[in-house]
C-alpha cells in the first residue's frame, strides 16, 4: 500500500496537502483508502453519520478497515422515527464508536422562540441549519480534537458533487470522502453482498433522508427534488460557505 509522506514524530501537527491526498487516494479501492488515512493520521480522523439510506455501506466500511475511527451522529431532534429505529439496528450490528451530538437547544424550545424555521424561506433554512446541524458538528470536532473529517458523499447523489475531489479543505477541516467514486450500482452490490439491513423508508419511496419536515419521497432519477421542497440538496453541514449571522 502506499503511504503518505509524513514524519511520524510530527504527523499531529503536520499540514495535510488536500490536492496530493486527493491524489493519492484516487487509485485506491474505498477499504485501502480508509486503512492509508488511519495508519497515517489516526487521531485526527473523525467520520460523520446520518444513518441515511445508505449510510450503512460506510459504516461498514469503517467497521471493517479502521473501527477505532470515531463516527459522529449528529440527533437534529426532527429525525424520522424509523431512523431512529435504524441507528440501534446497525450500532448493534457494527460495534461502533459512535459520539451522539445534539443541537445546544431542544427542539421545543426552538419552535417556541423562532416557529418552524424550515418554513421562513432561505435564512431560516440557514438558521436551521446553524442550530440543528452545523453548531453540533462544529462542538464535535473541536470535542473529539480531530481535523480530517470522513464522510460517505458521493459524486453520482447530485449535482453539486460533480466535481468534488477526494480531499477538499474546508475552512480549517479538511475532508475526505473514501467513496466518492462509487455509483449506485455499487452502494446496491455493496449492500447485498455483506447483507446489510436497509433503511425502514427505503421501500416506501424515499431515495434520500434527512428530518422529517425536509425529505419526502421521490423517483431515484429526480433524488434533489425530495430534499428541502426542490429548492436545495445540502443541509449545509457539505457546504463550503459562509456561517450564517445568526445568534443562539
Amino acid at each position: 500500500m502506499q503511504t503518505l509522506k509524513l514524519d511520524p514524530a510530527n504527523a499531529d501537527s503536520l499540514e495535510i496537502d488536500p490536492k496530493n491526498l486527493s491524489h493519492l487516494l484516487a487509485p485506491l479501492r474505498a477499504g485501502e483508502r480508509l486503512r492509508l488515512l488511519y495508519e497515517q493520521l489516526g487521531d485526527r480522523l473523525v467520520a460523520s453519520t446520518s444513518f441515511g439510506l445508505q449510510a450503512a455501506v460506510m459504516l461498514h466500511l469503517i467497521h471493517e478497515h479502521a473501527p477505532k475511527i470515531p463516527v459522529v451522529f449528529i440527533d437534529t431532534g426532527f429525525l424520522f422515527p424509523e431512523t431512529y429505529q435504524y441507528v440501534e439496528q446497525l450500532t448493534s450490528r457494527l460495534k461502533l464508536d459512535l459520539r451522539i451530538y445534539q443541537p445546544s437547544v431542544s427542539s421545543a424550545r426552538m419552535k417556541a422562540l423562532w416557529g418552524n424555521l424550515w418554513e421562513n424561506g432561505k435564512r431560516g433554512a440557514e438558521q436551521y441549519a446553524l442550530l440543528t446541524k452545523i453548531e453540533p458538528m462544529n462542538r464535535a470536532l473541536h470535542e473529539t480534537g480531530a481535523d480530517i473529517w470522513l464522510s460517505g458523499l458521493r459524486r453520482s447523489q447530485s449535482k453539486t458533487r460533480i466535481d468534488r475531489p477526494f480531499v477538499e479543505q474546508q475552512k480549517r477541516t479538511v475532508k475526505a470522502y473514501p467513496i466518492l467514486d462509487w455509483a449506485d450500482a455499487q452502494v446496491d452490490l455493496y449492500f447485498n453482498q455483506h447483507g446489510l439491513p436497509r433503511h425502514p423508508l427505503a421501500e416506501k419511496g424515499f431515495v434520500t433522508m434527512g428530518d422529517w419536515h425536509s425529505t419526502r419521497p421521490a423517483a431515484k432519477e429526480d433524488s434533489e427534488s425530495s430534499r428541502f421542497d426542490g429548492e436545495q440538496y445540502e443541509c449545509g453541514l457539505h457546504l463550503d460557505s459562509g456561517t450564517p449571522d445568526f445568534q443562539i
